[in-house]
């Protein structure tokens, strides 16, 4: 519990305005995607590193638990104050502070969108490869606590390959820089990975330099179309043992596909069992090679149709449908419970076929989400 004495410290810190514990507050900060929920005794909104350093010094002093959050995105649990005590909510910590392109670097606060950084470097030509599902609403402060990754990362890999640096509040109260803004930086421990998917249980992360890369000239977009699931399966083993590497290539089956298309309508074929979403981007001439081959691949394992993206309303059409789907699937029961298992490329067949044995043994209704090209599956 906060004391009186403790609140008014704490709110002498930030103001009354940005120190919150009316119930509204309380509970709209006590749950996240995932399906538990646990009450904070304040919420706390500061604006500066100084700021956040005060108040974890204090909640220290105390014994205070205290939970980092950005917009509560995550499925895993993350940002739900199990031990009570004070939420710091980042969502006023929200500036890109700097984008420099020619050493390929961006300074941002842990409040700032994922989707905003993407927009402000597409702007420069450049863009932050790992996009999470809900790049459009999380928060970079969230992806660097939860080591977030994407359909991207299948080519461009997680957040932690991108971290260079980060400003952080140990539980002390004391302020540290780890890293640099430099490419190369081999001196001593790697301590950006250590907090790295750390969900804020070493300290808190207030600024954070990331890695950025140039937009690649080119990519394309195809839908492959399977009336088997474990063709769909057998065509992501395919592509990656002969040696491709798309920028993405994400599946959805039919319970999936139908959910979506009832939802967003954007004409996706409710009779497929299974579908792919295959991105391959870089050098014009060699996107358009590989994607030639990449086809063959997907006809010679079964698909049924291949719809190419002919423009980029297009393809953000297609993209749209993996995206939503777990916002759309969640709005159908009370309760929706999302696993987050990874194999070997290898097994993906496999996988898919032991998910779906599970699933009838127990009379589970869900559908199959994977960014598989990395073998990573998402039964919702």
């Amino acid at each position: 519990m906060i004391s009186e004495k403790l609140k008014n410290q704490l709110i002498g810190i930030v103001g009354a305005e940005r120190y919150k514990d009316d119930i509204e507050t309380i509970i709209a900060h006590s749950y996240d995607a995932f399906v538990v929920e646990s009450k904070a005794d304040a919420v706390i909104f500061p604006v500066s590193t100084d700021e956040v350093s005060q108040i974890v010094s204090l909640a220290n002093a105390h014994d205070i638990a205290i939970t980092p959050r950005g917009e509560g995105s995550n499925l895993s649990g993350g940002t739900i104050p199990l031990k009570g005590g004070i939420v710091l909510s980042f969502t006023k910590m929200n500036k890109i502070v700097e984008i420099n392109t020619p050493d390929r670097y961006a300074i941002v606060q842990p409040g700032v969108i994922n989707g905003d950084l993407q927009k402000a470097l597409a702007r420069e030509g450049f863009f932050y490869p790992p996009d999470p599902s809900s790049f459009t609403f999380s928060t970079i402060g969230g992806n660097v606590g939860e080591n977030a990754g994407g359909p991207r990362c299948l080519k461009y890999g997680v957040t932690s390959d991108y971290l260079l640096g980060m400003e952080v509040v140990l539980p002390s109260g004391k302020v540290i820089r780890i890293g640099s803004r430099n490419v190369k930086d081999v001196t001593g421990y790697r301590l950006t990975s250590l907090f790295c998917g750390s969900e804020g249980t070493l300290g808190v992360i207030t600024e954070i330099t990331l890695r950025v890369v140039a937009k690649p000239e080119a990519v394309k977009t195809i839908l492959a179309v399977y009336n088997d699931l474990d063709d769909t399966a057998r065509t992501v083993s395919d592509i990656i043992g002969s040696g491709f590497v798309p920028a993405a290539m994400e599946l959805m089956d039919k319970v999936v596909v139908n959910h979506v298309e009832d939802a967003a309508q954007l004409g996706l074929p409710r009779q497929a069992e299974g579908i792919l979403l295959i991105d391959v981007d870089g050098d014009k001439v060699a996107v358009e090679r590989q994607m030639v081959r990449i086809i063959e691949k997907v006809r010679a394992n079964g698909a049924i149709e291949v719809k190419e993206a002919k423009n980029d309303e297009e393809r953000e059409e297609l993209w749209l449908a993996r995206r939503s789907a777990h916002g759309v699937l969640s709005q159908l029961a009370p309760n929706c419970m999302t696993e987050d298992a990874t194999v070997p490329v290898s097994k993906v067949p496999t996988m898919i076929k032991g998910i779906r044995a599970i699933l009838d043994k127990h009379h589970v209704k869900a559908g199959v989400l994977a960014h598989a090209g990395d073998g990573n599956m998402h039964p919702v």
